[in-house]
């Protein structure tokens, strides 16, 4: 282990029919008004406990590329995303996607002619938004398919022939989506709740300004917590023996004066031979006669052990306790994760088991 110091097309339909009085009821009150005496009590159904699973399924390598168009699937990863959590979408449909297409690029075009839609490069002659569905990104009946949104333009003073350029580019997902809370909405409102986005803030001001318009709904930053950086930790540790993760890449942060940063850099075959010493054996996890699917589960007991031993070797090396800090980022050959929200993921086997936890996270994330 090594130290640096830095001081530096489907969409569901769902059993529950309520009908909406109002387009123009507040998200909340209309919501609500849809989960009946539960929500108007401030809870839903399946968000009662507003907290991560405590446990969860070993990741399982997902061959999405026989099921994922290539160029979606390349953008997908090459990408770092901007997160942020978005409530069910009031009436959309899969099926009017072109149409969605044609009013976002007249509602850009409008906003630009008051002067709003500025690309970061300089003023652009035009912008076209495409709306296409990802096929192979849901995992459940209830996983609404995902949406990419792409907008295109060139420079003010390009020539004719020259192609638009990508400029912006943004999606929406639902991935194994808690099915309770999911079937418990009304059929008018589709959850996809994870949104990513890429490209200047300005364009994803508009684009989010649009929906809310269209399909009043709400958005808000959807940080990885400390938590969930230390769940990555270990899902992506899991995944070493069938894709090398290279190297397991920490930044902490101490509350000092002034504050110390911390690279604390694991080298991949150390933190898997941890990693394996504090899993459970599988005759543990079938105890009570309970059937094991393949690859087990993974508590958050032993996520913890996991990164307690992680601490503990640093301290022992340098006499720093990182308990007194907080985990800013980690990173791995499968993908990078910050806990301002922003996500790049570097390997399409593991992406369903990174988007799981990401989709968890803005289900809980969403004011009820």
């Amino acid at each position: 282990m090594e130290r640096q110091h830095n001081s530096v097309v489907r969409t569901p339909l769902n059993s529950v029919v309520v009908q909406r009085r109002s387009k123009s009821k507040s998200y909340r009150q209309s919501y609500r008004s849809c989960l009946g005496a539960a929500s108007r009590l401030g809870l839903t159904p399946a968000l009662t406990a507003r907290r991560l699973n405590t446990s969860r399924r070993a990741p399982k390598s997902h061959n999405i590329t026989d099921k994922v168009d290539p160029e979606q699937l390349t953008l997908l990863l090459k990408t770092e995303w901007k997160l942020s959590y978005v409530t069910p979408l009031y009436q959309f449909r899969h099926t009017q996607l072109k149409s969605y297409s044609r009013q976002l690029s007249a509602f850009i075009a409008a906003e630009k002619q008051q002067g709003l839609a500025v690309d970061a490069e300089g003023s652009q002659s035009s912008f076209r938004v495409s709306f296409s569905v990802v096929q192979g990104m849901t995992e459940t009946a209830d996983d609404a398919e995902t949406v990419l949104i792409q907008i295109h333009s060139k420079p003010m003073f390009a020539k004719q022939d020259d192609p638009q350029k990508l400029v912006w580019s943004g999606w929406l997902a639902c991935i194994n989506g808690n099915p309770d809370y999911l079937s418990s909405l009304s059929k008018d409102f589709i959850c996809l709740p994870l949104f990513g986005s890429s490209g200047p803030e300005v364009l994803t001001t508009l684009v989010k300004s649009w929906f809310q318009q269209m399909f009043d709904c709400c958005f808000g930053p959807l940080e990885i917590s400390h938590t969930s950086l230390q769940w990555l930790v270990a899902l992506w540790t899991n995944c070493h023996t069938e894709s090398n993760i290279q190297h397991l890449r920490m930044i902490w942060t101490l509350p000092v004066t002034p504050p110390l940063q911390i690279t604390y850099t694991v080298d991949a075959q150390d933190a898997w031979e941890l990693w394996s010493s504090v899993r459970k054996d599988p005759e543990e996890e079938s105890e009570g006669g309970e059937e094991v699917e393949e690859g087990g589960s993974i508590d958050l007991k032993e996520v913890m052990r996991f990164m307690q031993g992680l601490k503990n070797h640093f301290y022992r090396h340098f006499r720093l306790d990182l308990s007194a800090g907080s985990l800013q980022q980690v990173s791995t050959a499968l993908g990078s994760a910050k806990y301002s929200g922003r996500i790049k993921i570097s390997n399409s086997r593991y992406m369903i088991t990174t988007l799981t936890l990401l989709t968890e996270c803005a289900l809980l994330k969403m004011p009820i």
